[in-house]
């Protein structure tokens, strides 16, 4: 497979990689169960699973640093299908691309109706109302997902949507954005705080897709529970992911997440947000808190508070170190099968330097970096993918025929991995943000990934919106490599290597010719 110059990819190489990934997947399910072999055996790793069914999973989270914000010794549960019942609702302020800022209250009930509640907001601390949309339906989850392991694929209809606009300045915006026939029906005379219907049964969705609305986000979903040593619990749901690009949305078919939702009645103690959120109306939306500025302060290392999954099957976690001092960074993403984050394929460790730009104009308190990578190592963690690359041309991808399972390799010599669509150096535009969470612990937001695999190379392909917060580990914070690595030796995890050589081909084979620097 070739890739494209920099690591990017058009539009139709990446569409016909993931029809080759569903078949390679197809092949082997069928392949399992003809063969009665087992699909999925769990090595020791950065989770260690308590206990596991066709069913449900359940994990615990041993953090890879020592930081009492970290999920340790949290268990997590996930059922397939999701018990879906009851209200689940932000927890912050959500960035949606674009930018588009909201906050979300979803209630299912038991006869798989669901009502939605979307508030839309003008600035990024969600205390400016705009419009608020209503939209009932129906929710019928189906089997576990075949691309993205440990979610559950649905399908949803509508039955009614109605819009509330909250200013005269968002209507005269949505008035500039939806077609004549929707401003005459509904805008043209809407009253302030009062409800008017967009969407029926009977009626076209052309109103919907001018304002880039979509619930395809209910095509794909999860819930998981995260048991607590006291007693208590806290359960999430995870639905699926929004196109980066606003063309797409609209007809995008979910393969990873968005952030979650938490249940209204088990969530994070203190949640002033959720409270605020679930004691919402479409009348009444909630006006967030002003939150305490942070000054952005790179210093330290900061990690994945979860296993993180992304479109197109990747789950993984990333571990970041930066010294302003230098100006240096350097990342380490570690890649994995399966979305507990058990069973580890490969891991890449980059560094390189950073400098900050201006403030953001899109995103008050975020600000712009340009990121350049000049060292990438990488470490095969099963057999499959030490194959896979011990199969590339000399000069392409490391040492061709020297790659071993749990042995690190410098890609720099070979400027990157043809196969992993890594080309050095390489630079990206990024954005980044400060926040805290609910004990007033510092969080770093780091922008979101172009959802077609491609690279934020340029400044107008900039994100607009972000991943999951990652979290400062406290006292740890090693200093970046600046002059390169020291070579390192990494243990392969226990049962590693028998694993179906089919699998790791395509976990592998999802991640091929996306950018480095990709989480």
């Amino acid at each position: 497979m070739k890739c494209a110059e920099g690591g990017n990819m058009s539009n139709g190489r990446f569409s016909h990689l993931l029809r080759g990934v569903w078949l390679l997947w197809l092949w082997q399910a069928v392949s399992v169960v003809g063969t009665g072999s087992k699909l999925w055996e769990v090595p020791t790793g950065p989770f260690t699973l308590s206990s596991a069914s066709n069913l449900s999973e359940g994990l615990h989270w041993e953090p890879h640093c020592q930081h009492h914000h970290l999920q340790d010794g949290v268990r997590i549960t996930a059922h397939v299908p999701p018990r879906l019942d009851g209200t689940w609702v932000s927890t912050r302020c959500e960035v949606r691309p674009g930018p588009e800022f909201l906050t979300r209250s979803y209630t299912f009930h038991p006869s798989r109706h669901f009502q939605a509640l979307q508030h839309y907001y003008a600035d990024s601390g969600c205390e400016e109302p705009s419009y608020s949309l209503m939209v009932r339906g129906k929710i019928r989850p189906r089997q576990a997902s075949w691309l993205t392991r440990g979610g559950t694929e649905a399908e949803h209809h509508l039955n009614k949507v109605g819009i509330v606009v909250h200013s005269l300045a968002a209507k005269q915006r949505l008035t500039s954005r939806l077609p004549p026939t929707c401003v005459d029906l509904s805008l043209g005379r809407a009253a302030l705080g009062k409800l008017y219907e967009l969407y029926n049964t009977r009626a076209g969705r052309g109103c919907l897709t001018a304002l880039g609305f979509s619930m395809l986000e209910m095509d794909l979903v999860r819930v998981e529970t995260q048991h607590h040593g006291h007693g208590g619990k806290v359960q999430e749901l995870f639905l699926g992911d929004i196109h980066t690009d606003w063309t797409q949305r609209t007809q995008y078919r979910p393969t990873g997440y968005q952030q979650p939702l938490q249940n209204a009645m088990h969530h994070v103690h203190p949640c002033p947000v959720c409270a605020l959120v679930y004691r919402s109306s479409e009348q009444r939306p909630p006006v967030l808190p002003r939150s305490p500025a942070a000054a952005l302060s790179l210093a330290g290392r900061w990690v994945s508070q979860h296993c993180e999954t992304r479109p197109n099957v990747l789950f993984l976690t990333r571990d970041f170190t930066f010294d302003p001092d230098q100006h240096a960074w350097e990342g380490v993403y570690r890649h994995y099968s399966d979305p507990s984050c058990s069973q580890p394929t490969f891991t890449l460790r980059a560094s390189g330097h950073y400098a900050q730009g201006n403030p953001s104009v899109k995103l008050s308190g975020a600000s712009e970096f340009v990121f350049k990578v000049t060292e990438v190592r990488a470490t095969a963690m099963d057999e499959p993918t030490a194959k896979l690359l011990n199969g590339t041309r000399p000069g392409k991808c490391g040492r061709a025929g020297r790659w071993e399972v749990g042995a690190e390799q410098d890609l720099t010599l070979t400027d990157g991995c043809t196969v992993l669509g890594i080309k050095l150096p390489h630079k990206e535009y990024e954005l980044f943000k400060m926040g805290f969470d609910h004990r007033k612990h510092p969080l770093l937001f780091v922008g979101e990934r172009p959802t077609d695999g491609s690279s934020p190379d340029r400044p107008a392909r900039r994100p607009t919106s972000f991943q999951a917060p990652m979290v400062l580990c406290g006292g740890e914070a090693a200093q970046p490599a600046h002059t390169g690595f020291s070579s390192r030796q990494v243990q392969p995890a226990a049962g590693g290597t028998g694993r179906p050589t089919r699998l790791g081909l395509l976990v592998f084979m999802s991640a091929l010719c996306s950018p480095l620097f990709v989480y």
